[in-house]
C-alpha cells in the first residue's frame, strides 16, 4: 500500500512498521542528483530509457530534474511518458515495430526512430519527411555485461547503404549504437564512434546526430562507475573521428539513471538447519535480474527491531518465496551468522528493472514504492 509520508530512511520505516511484505524504497533526491550528473557531464541531449523503470514517480522526478526527452520502446511507454509529461520528446529506438505501433508513434509525433534493415525502413513510409532516423550499428566490442549486438544492429558494410537510403528518402540521417548493458570501458564508446564516422564517410552522408546509446553502468562488481570518464571519452572521440563535421550527441541511459534511487528490503521467512535462507522476494519479484546480472553485492541487514547485526558473515544459499526451485539467488550470499527469522535483508541499487520485470507469481511481488529522504 502506498503511503503519503516521506520517511527519512528505509530503516526508519522498517523499525516503525516491521512490514512482512517486500518493500521498495525510492529516493527522489538520489534520482534527481543522478539526472543532473548526466545533464551537466554529457555533451549533448540526455534522454531516459523508459524500459528501465516506467513508474510515474521516476518519470515525474526526471522531468523535474530537467529531462525533456525519453527513449520509448512501445506505445504503452509513449502513453506513460505523455501522461506525466505532455510535452516530452519521444525517441522510438526499438528498431522492430508493427505497422500499428508505427501509426501510434506518428499520431503522437515521435521525433526519432532507428532501423537496422531495409524492411524496417520501408515500414516507416508514413513517418513525416525530415524526421530523424538512425541506422543502428553493431560491432563485436567487449566491456559490457552482455552484448546487445546479437539481437539488433548491422555491421558497417550493411550500415553504409542503409544510411544512404535513409537520406535518399528525405529523412534526417543519424547513427545509433548500444555498447551493451553495464559497460564500464570508455574505449567501447570510442570504437563505436570511430566506426560511425567511417560509415558516414563511406556513405557520403553527413549525420544530423549520433546517438551513443545506453549501456552506461550502474554499480558493477563492487565498483561505482566513472561516468565522467566515459562522458569525456565520448566528447574527445567524437572530435577526433568527425572533426568539423561532428554531429550533435544524444544518449539514452536507463539503468545508470535509476538504479541507485531505489533500495529493496526483503524479510527472512525461514532459516534451514543447513544455513539456507528463505526471503519474501526472489527472481520472480524485485530480484528478477539476479540470475543474469549479478547486482546483489551491496547488502545490509537489520534485526526485526531495526538494529544492526553483530555476527560474522556466513555464506548462505538464499531462496525466494515461491514454489519454484529455481527461485534462488546465484552462488552464496554473505549474511550475518546471527541472522534470524523476521529480520531484514536490504539490497541497494534495485531501481532498474525491478518494477519492470516483477511478476505476481504465487501471489508475491512488489507493491508501490515508499518514498524516503535518503537511502
Amino acid at each position: 500500500m502506498r503511503t503519503s509520508s516521506i520517511w527519512p530512511t528505509p530503516k526508519s520505516h522498517l523499525k516503525r512498521h516491521t512490514p512482512d511484505t517486500v518493500q521498495l524504497y525510492f529516493s527522489p533526491a538520489t534520482l534527481q542528483a543522478t539526472a543532473k550528473r548526466f545533464l551537466e557531464g554529457f555533451g549533448g541531449l540526455v534522454t531516459y530509457a523508459v524500459k528501465a523503470n516506467a513508474s510515474d514517480e521516476v518519470l515525474g522526478n526526471l522531468t523535474a530534474a530537467g529531462i525533456t526527452a525519453f527513449d520509448v520502446a512501445s506505445p504503452r511507454e509513449m502513453y506513460s511518458v505523455r501522461a506525466v509529461n505532455p510535452t516530452a520528446v519521444l525517441h522510438y529506438n526499438n528498431p522492430v515495430r508493427s505497422t500499428e505501433e508505427i501509426a501510434t508513434a506518428v499520431a503522437l509525433n515521435v521525433a526519432s526512430y532507428s532501423v537496422d534493415s531495409l524492411s524496417e525502413l520501408d515500414k516507416l513510409a508514413a513517418v513525416p519527411k525530415g524526421t530523424e532516423i538512425s541506422v543502428r550499428l553493431a560491432l563485436p566490442v567487449s566491456g559490457a555485461a552482455y552484448d546487445f549486438g546479437a539481437k539488433f544492429g548491422v555491421g558497417p558494410e550493411l550500415a553504409v547503404p542503409l544510411l544512404q537510403e535513409v537520406a535518399k528518402r528525405g529523412f534526417a540521417p543519424a547513427i545509433t549504437f548500444h555498447p551493451g548493458t553495464q559497460c564500464t570501458d570508455p574505449e567501447a564508446w570510442a570504437t563505436y564512434i570511430a566506426a560511425s564516422a567511417a560509415v558516414s564517410k563511406a556513405a557520403g552522408v553527413r549525420l544530423k546526430r549520433l546517438n551513443v546509446g545506453g549501456g552506461f553502468a550502474a554499480h558493477r562488481a563492487g565498483q561505482a562507475p566513472d561516468l565522467e570518464a566515459i562522458f569525456e571519452r565520448i566528447i574527445t572521440a567524437t572530435a577526433e573521428s568527425f572533426g568539423a563535421e561532428a554531429p550533435r550527441l544524444v544518449c539514452e541511459p536507463g539503468r545508470a539513471m535509476v538504479a541507485d534511487a531505489f533500495t529493496l528490503a526483503t524479510r527472512v521467512k525461514a532459516l534451514r538447519p543447513d544455513g539456507s535462507v528463505f526471503l519474501n522476494d526472489g527472481i520472480y519479484g524485485g530480484l528478477a535480474e539476479a540470475r543474469d546480472m549479478y547486482m546483489v553485492d551491496r547488502i545490509a541487514t537489520l534485526t526485526a527491531q531495526g538494529e544492526a547485526h553483530g555476527g560474522d558473515p556466513t555464506h548462505r544459499v538464499v531462496f525466494g518465496p515461491t514454489c519454484d526451485s529455481i527461485d534462488r539467488l546465484p552462488g552464496e550470499i554473505a549474511l550475518p551468522s546471527d541472522l534470524a527469522e523476521g529480520d531484514y535483508v536490504l539490497f541497494a541499487g534495485l531501481g532498474a528493472y525491478s518494477q519492470a520485470i516483477n511478476t505476481a507469481f504465487n501471489g508475491y511481488g512488489l507493491e508501490a514504492p515508499i518514498t524516503v529522504g535518503e537511502l
